[in-house]
């Protein structure tokens, strides 16, 4: 009984070891270039990862044996193809059937030589003895074998009628419609599905040529975002611009999520792996459950009530929004609120010993209130950036979308865009010395820009860094 367990137990380490190592194949899955493997698993089934948009799960088979489809990219060439020529959609079930049908052939060989060199090598490293080793081989092959009778056996052709959704993806049966109502309403399908693949596959030409930028070393980078409105695409993005320009602190003014509801606090757990410290304002979608779940998370500053913190050597002072809008049963007070909380803003901020370097607010309106009591302030809300000198002589920033409008962003023929800016200060003495506006086309424009500001007399040096190729 000992030896039959510890010959299980090598054989099953030594499968697995080969199929993580060697046991993948890349391959061309209709427009899209994919790698799949196949991974034990209790319950089966397959899993395909869209990465940035999410993942879905299909309830193909039962077997010890799950079958991952990882997508790398969109091949411009093909997925340009059947935008061009929607016609093609009608065979294009075939051709992906063909496709998975030459892979699964080749997956299958491959995995069975993945298993059988696994099993094998550690068989050897522990028997040291090849007849035992080579039994451990053959015994992986036998089970990978009865594996792949049994999900034939299980095969369920209709669990692609009924995926389970996760990520950015969770959305698109609102924004598309189930696959059952996609079976019986195929002529609208087509037209939507050749709008989605268009505006997805420039998501990843223009995510994948972000233009890269490396700063002067000797000065503070702070990365701007606002109104990332639940699109976890937005957190790449963030991580991509925090390692390529070295940003030193990052400033959310807000809008985080679309509800403000306890579900949606979740969303947060990205935040202590974006790299940089994480400074946060309440904004009129952020209700005090967002404020208090953004609290928890490491590396996360949030200021409220003209609270100063001081990260990365800054003096950030905030307040939050006064306005929580979707909770229809509050009256909504609109700019005289705004107001308010502004003076608030500036008179806690009056009151503080030492300076006070950067005055954050969601709204605007609010931010306008700190003219003269520091010199910059940031905002966000209205979902257009905008840069303007008030009269005495504060700069406000207002940031324009960094989540674009999340997945309702392929619903229209022109997305919002997704922007957020890289502010340059002195070390020293914190002021402002340039500035990035860095802007995606959005999923409907494959381009991105880099425009590059100076303050004053230096602002009409302004011009672009870089643009994606459409």
């Amino acid at each position: 009984m000992r030896r039959a367990l510890v010959l299980a137990a090598v054989t099953l380490v030594g499968a697995w070891l080969g199929l993580v190592v060697v046991g993948a194949v890349h391959a061309p899955v209709g427009p899209v270039d994919t790698r799949m493997s196949l991974h034990p698993s209790f319950s089966g089934g397959t899993d395909v990862n869209v990465p940035p948009l999410g993942a879905l799960e299909l309830d193909t088979h039962h077997a010890p044996v799950r079958l991952d489809v990882d997508v790398r990219r969109l091949d411009p060439v093909r997925a340009g193809a059947i935008v061009n020529h929607p016609e093609r959609l009608e065979g294009l079930d075939e051709e992906v059937a063909g496709d998975v049908r030459g892979n699964a052939v080749n997956l299958a060989v491959r995995s069975s030589a993945a298993v059988v060199a696994g099993a094998t090598a550690v068989g050897l490293v522990v028997y040291r003895r090849p007849r035992r080793a080579m039994a451990a081989g053959a015994l992986a092959l036998a089970l990978l074998t009865a594996s792949g009778v049994t999900a034939w056996a299980t095969w369920n052709p209709k669990s692609v009628l009924e995926p389970r959704y996760s990520g950015l993806l969770s959305s698109a049966p609102s924004v598309v419609g189930n696959a059952r109502s996609i079976a019986t309403n195929f002529d609208v399908y087509r037209q939507e599905l050749a709008r989605l693949v268009t505006n997805v596959t420039k998501l990843y030409d223009t995510t994948s040529s972000l233009p890269a930028y490396t700063p002067d070393p000797t000065t503070l980078r702070v990365l701007h975002v606002s109104d990332i409105h639940l699109n976890p695409t937005a957190w790449n993005l963030i991580r991509s611009i925090v390692a390529d320009y070295k940003v030193d602190v990052i400033i959310d003014t807000g809008d985080t999520m679309d509800h403000g509801t306890a579900a949606e606090n979740k969303f947060t757990e990205a935040v202590p792996d974006l790299g940089a410290p994480y400074v946060w304002v309440r904004g009129n979608h952020d209700s005090m459950s967002t404020q208090e779940a953004m609290a928890t998370r490491k590396g996360a500053h949030v200021v409220d009530n003209g609270d100063v913190v001081s990260v990365a050597g800054l003096r950030i002072a905030g307040i939050g929004d006064p306005q929580f809008t979707p909770d229809r049963s509050v009256r909504a007070e609109g700019d005289p609120a705004e107001r308010g909380a502004g003076r608030r803003l500036a008179d806690a901020i009056r009151t503080r010993d030492g300076r006070v370097d950067v005055a954050i607010t969601h709204n605007p309106v609010a931010a306008e209130e700190t003219d003269g009591v520091v010199p910059l302030a940031l905002a966000g809300h209205t979902h257009q950036r905008d840069t303007t000198v008030l009269r005495r002589g504060t700069r406000l920033f207002v940031q324009g979308t960094t989540g674009g409008g999340g997945l309702r962003a392929v619903e229209s023929d022109e997305p919002q865009k997704v922007q957020t800016s890289v502010l340059y200060m002195d070390r020293d003495t914190h002021r402002l010395q340039a500035w990035d506006d860095i802007t995606l086309g959005g999923l409907g424009l494959a381009k991105a820009e880099i425009t590059r500001h100076l303050p004053k007399e230096n602002e009409k040096a302004a011009m672009p860094r870089s643009e994606g190729q459409p």
